[in-house]
């Protein structure tokens, strides 16, 4: 098992009562009251790291770094860093999980190079001015005005090759250009950044939790495009949180489309099991307004309703537990245990917790048909690479 969570107090469980089992050849009638819970009982964490360190000396990224990369003692530096201030043991697992992902979304590149971001912003700028009916001429004039480079933004946009250089040109064309606060106001495409291609929405959350291991340069968005900067909060979302993933590459599609999805993706498909209703397995359980929960109710919802009486839950319980989807205690919630009840009862099997994400991956970035399942493939495949290097 991949062992990778980092945090080592275990919760105190407290199991669903078990349903019913059933009766062969016939179909059991959902009781009438759920059965009493049993005593509470200590168990382990969901998934925790060894409490004692493999043995022989510790590892470093410089064990295992391929080679050829430039600065490979830098890089060495910052993998490290980020590992031990978030109490990420150093072990070939995480060290290679961690490089995996970085040689997938950069090649060893701090700063990315990404094909055609002068035509990605181009388009942009002329939608959203056409969108406020800014006449063309307007832009155009606009954007032949001297930036605080020196060049104008025009030559700026022809001249753009990486994220950092995009997100730069946003920031200034927003503070300098009156046209700017216009046609920009409250936007900048860059949702992403660095060597791990990090959400800039989940370093600010991760911040807010804990502390930076380096003093502070910028914003947290400056912080993302520098290398330390991307490689700490690219770990911190790969690798800072409790899963009990038999294999990394659930944890890999995770980093691609939100934690936990993969959990949640099996979840939705024990829930298609059960009430018979088709759910695309893309790991979201609920609809959001920002970061939070709309009411609106999500197909997923609603097939839990139907379902209610079955798992002895109301309306309002379920989605009570339902908010809790992107955390590690969902897998403590009744609605899940008792979903996962009730699918393995119908299959007569065990069933896994964990499931590819359905999901298609959609960017100006991407120019061909992308899935979670395929870039968790490439990065699992540098993963087993990296591996090999330890042996």
């Amino acid at each position: 098992m991949f062992l990778a969570a980092c945090q080592t107090t275990p919760y105190e469980s407290r199991p669903s009562p078990s349903l019913p089992p059933a009766v062969p050849g016939q179909v059991t009638p959902a009781p009438s009251q759920p059965p009493q819970p049993t005593a509470p009982v200590q168990e382990a964490p969901v998934t925790q790291w060894p409490l004692t360190p493999p043995a022989g000396p510790r590892l470093s990224a410089a064990d295992l770094l391929p080679g050829g990369i430039p600065d490979r003692p830098g890089w060495a530096r910052d993998i490290d860093t980020a590992l031990d201030h978030l109490g990420v043991p150093r072990s070939a697992e995480t060290l290679c999980a961690a490089m995996g992902v970085i040689e997938q979304e950069s090649t060893w590149q701090a700063d990315p190079v990404v094909a055609g971001l002068p035509r990605i912003v181009r388009k942009e700028i002329d939608s959203r001015a056409e969108r406020y009916g800014i006449p063309k001429i307007v832009v155009s004039a606009a954007l032949e005005k001297s930036s605080p480079d020196g060049r104008s933004y025009a030559k700026r946009i022809a001249a753009l090759r990486t994220e950092k250089q995009m997100n730069m040109l946003f920031e200034d064309m927003l503070s300098e250009l009156p046209l700017g606060k216009t046609l920009l106001s409250g936007f900048n495409p860059i949702r992403t950044g660095g060597p791990m291609q990090v959400s800039i929405a989940f370093a600010e959350d991760h911040l807010r939790q804990r502390p930076f291991p380096y003093p502070r340069t910028g914003s947290v968005r400056h912080e993302v495009f520098t290398r330390r900067g991307g490689l700490y909060f690219g770990i911190a979302n790969l690798l800072d949180y409790p899963a009990d993933y038999p294999h990394p590459r659930y944890r890999f599609a995770d980093f691609n489309a939100g934690q936990y999805s993969s959990r949640n993706a099996a979840f939705q498909s024990a829930i298609t099991r059960v009430s018979g209703r088709k759910l695309a397995p893309d790991g979201d359980l609920l609809r959001y307004q920002g970061k939070s929960p709309s009411d609106e109710v999500s197909s997923t919802e609603a097939a839990l309703r139907a379902i209610a009486g079955q798992l002895h839950l109301s309306a309002r319980q379920i989605r009570s537990d339902l908010t809790r989807e992107k955390s590690a205690d969902f897998s403590h919630t009744r609605l899940y245990d008792r979903l996962w009840q009730l699918a393995e009862r119908k299959a007569g099997r065990a069933l896994p917790r964990e499931q590819m994400p359905d999901i298609l991956l959609k960017s100006p970035k991407i120019q061909r048909k992308l899935t979670t399942a395929w870039f968790a493939k490439r990065v699992e495949w540098r993963y087993d690479r990296c591996l090999a290097r330890e042996r």
